[in-house]
């Protein structure tokens, strides 16, 4: 598709994008096509990590931020996104590299010769993941826009994106293959490989969770933290500034679509039970037929075969606020 149109034309017309971007968009459009592939990998993760909250990282069609106005305010929710794609700028190019997608990069050319672990000496060989080529060139890409201003949002998103590169690397693990006689492993020959994107989801998740509220120290290089009871973050702590709005109603200004309409389990006490997800406005329940396949069974070879059974469930979902509540914050 890039080459049919032309990397020029296609990278021009990308909105959102600072010159730097542009530029190492038209000199490396076989690398992009693998970062738009990452975006919609890392936009699932996001969703299914959120899938039970009141913010579940929805998406507005035709809007290049992605997220619209919830990325106006330096919330943790803000941090979240900004770490989890960098981590999947990383991870789709690092793959990308590694399948020989791409002409600038192949496998680690580092993990060559002898090495050892805590199982004794091994042969490098196989495809080792290019890690390191991945981190590069995410940060040059991803962080260009934020270096064009000097700000303190800038400084937030440069630490949270670094946090999302150094994620997908600390998931790296030693893959190996046993030689000798009858598969003994007298000789073993390893590479290193990616964990699956989802133990990045859920360590950033974790992150999240625990991210710390901070302010921009005095010579504005840095931060301090917002609450002096609280330590200090570390290069993997995700940092915010601002409280989170609630996610309750719609709220334009912030980018909030609010929670009627929402599924919740009434049985749940946690973040997805109807009294959380509906913010105490209450539910409405429906009952639903649903069609699924059933008491399948094996018949050699090879197929299977199921039947389909009917069962009915009741659905609840989240009231909309009172009019007059609706419109104040609208």
């Amino acid at each position: 598709y890039i080459g049919a149109l032309g990397a020029r034309v296609i990278c021009d017309n990308i909105p959102g994008l600072v010159n730097k971007q542009r530029q190492l968009c038209q000199r490396y459009p076989d690398i992009m096509q693998s970062v738009g592939e990452g975006a919609k990998e890392w936009i699932r993760e996001c969703q299914h990590q959120f899938r039970h909250h009141r913010w579940n990282c929805s998406t507005l069609d035709r809007d290049h931020t992605v997220f619209g106005r919830v990325m106006l305010r330096s919330s943790r929710e803000a941090a979240f996104v900004y770490a989890i794609s960098s981590a999947g700028v990383v991870y789709a190019i690092t793959r990308a590299c590694s399948q020989g997608d791409l002409k600038v990069c192949s496998c680690d050319p580092l993990k060559r010769g002898r090495s050892r672990d805590e199982r004794g000496e091994f042969d490098w060989g196989g495809c080792s993941d290019n890690i390191n080529y991945g981190i590069r060139f995410a940060k040059a890409f991803v962080d260009a826009k934020e270096k064009k201003v000097k700000d303190a949002r800038a400084l937030m998103n440069l630490h949270n994106n670094r946090c999302g590169r150094m994620a997908v690397k600390r998931f790296l693990k030693l893959e190996c293959k046993c030689h000798g006689v009858s598969g003994s492993c007298t000789l073993r020959t390893c590479w290193l490989a990616m964990s699956d994107f989802r133990k990045t989801g859920d360590y950033l998740r974790k992150k999240y969770n625990g991210a710390i509220q901070v302010t921009m120290n005095q010579d504005g290089t840095g931060f301090t933290v917002a609450n002096k009871n609280f330590r200090k973050p570390t290069k993997t702590d995700l940092v915010y500034f601002e409280n989170s709005p609630d996610y309750c109603v719609m709220d334009k200004s912030a980018g909030s679509l609010g929670t009627a309409g929402r599924v919740c389990n009434k049985m749940s006490r946690g973040t997805d039970g109807c009294e959380v997800m509906c913010c105490g406005r209450g539910y409405d329940t429906t009952r639903v037929t649903r069609v699924t396949k059933c008491e399948c069974k094996f018949h050699w070879c090879c197929a299977v075969r199921c039947k389909e059974c009917e069962d009915t469930v009741d659905v609840h979902t989240c009231k909309a606020p009172k009019r007059a509540e609706w419109l104040d914050q609208t």
